[in-house]
């Protein structure tokens, strides 16, 4: 059986499932390469990433480069004599003279259907977008951000409660199972690379938080996608009396026209917090405001007073 030595460039938890994968197999993962541990949480302390986490606990030695062309990173990387490079939401590009390095290539582990949502957000834009279908492609790497050659995709429909990290964990998975195939497939000559479509290419650059504040003006669906594309983190956000609120989850509601201004809140009570939109209204279901605990709207609202004609962000 073949065996190759094969170094894991990934960060977040995204890329677990690909790792673990790859340590379940017959080859030899030499290397974990992750972005630097970074501080997290009110008490800002550093916290590894979570590929580290695991491949400590798996006994794999773990790189963290603070610049991938630094030249001690890349010697160190040549030493591993690794065949094949696989990255999976590692969170930088990889220069040529990375990508060079493995006699193999590089391929890489993308959570879209190339040449579609490229970029480092492709799970929220797609949710974002209104896509009813998604995906992982296992693509070749070039110095151009998501374009190399395809090797394979797999397909995943997204559901109408799908969240980032609903839909994330299921492409982590879905990623895994075709990392393997490909790596088998390259291993066995089976499986050629073919171009992306030059037809139908959209970015999904980083999400920032700012565009989660939910401008009441648009449509409730395209709100509701927006609480489900920001879910769980860094979550879809509003104003209550000048606070904060984060709206975790809600639902569109179909509406005539509105009589009041967007933002409105139409009625609060058991069912969640009505509020008026651009086109229909949105129905918020599960709440946070500023420094307290995520709550039903129903708990929320026992202790929160609501009152119909509040507006919401208008501060």
């Amino acid at each position: 059986m073949i065996r190759w030595r094969i170094v894991f460039m990934g960060t977040p938890a995204f890329a677990c499932p690909s790792l673990e994968r790859l340590l379940s197999g017959p080859d030899a993962v030499v290397a974990l390469v992750c972005q630097p541990d970074r501080p997290r949480g009110r008490g800002l302390a550093l916290v590894a990433p979570e590929t580290k986490q695991l491949a400590l606990a798996r006994g794999v030695p773990v790189l963290q480069p603070q610049r991938l062309r630094d030249p001690a990173f890349q010697e160190q990387l040549r030493g591993l004599a690794p065949d094949l490079i696989v990255v999976a939401a590692y969170g930088k590009i990889l220069p040529r003279s990375v990508l060079d390095i493995p006699p193999h290539g590089s391929i890489n582990v993308h959570a879209s259907l190339l040449p579609r949502h490229r970029g480092a957000a492709p799970i929220q834009w797609a949710i974002l977008a209104g896509d009813r279908v998604t995906g992982v492609t296992i693509m070749m790497m070039n110095e151009e951000m998501d374009a190399g050659d395809v090797l394979l995709e797999r397909r995943t429909p997204i559901t109408d409660d799908d969240t980032a990290g609903t839909l994330g964990d299921r492409l982590a998975h879905l990623g895994a199972a075709a990392l393997a195939e490909a790596v088998d497939g390259l291993q066995q000559g089976t499986l050629r690379p073919r171009p992306q479509p030059s037809e139908g290419v959209i970015f999904a650059p980083r999400i920032e938080r700012e565009q989660g504040r939910l401008d009441w003006r648009r449509p409730a669906d395209e709100l509701a996608r927006t609480v489900r594309a920001f879910a769980p983190a860094p979550s879809a956000f509003t104003t209550l009396g000048g606070q904060v609120l984060k709206v975790h989850r809600a639902v569109a509601e179909p509406g005539g026209r509105a009589t009041s201004a967007p933002g409105t809140v139409l009625d609060a009570g058991p069912g969640g917090i009505l509020v008026t939109t651009g086109a229909g209204r949105l129905l918020l279901l599960e709440v946070q405001l500023e420094g307290r605990r995520r709550l039903s709207a129903a708990d929320f609202l026992a202790g929160h007073r609501v009152p119909a004609g509040t507006c919401l962000g208008a501060e």
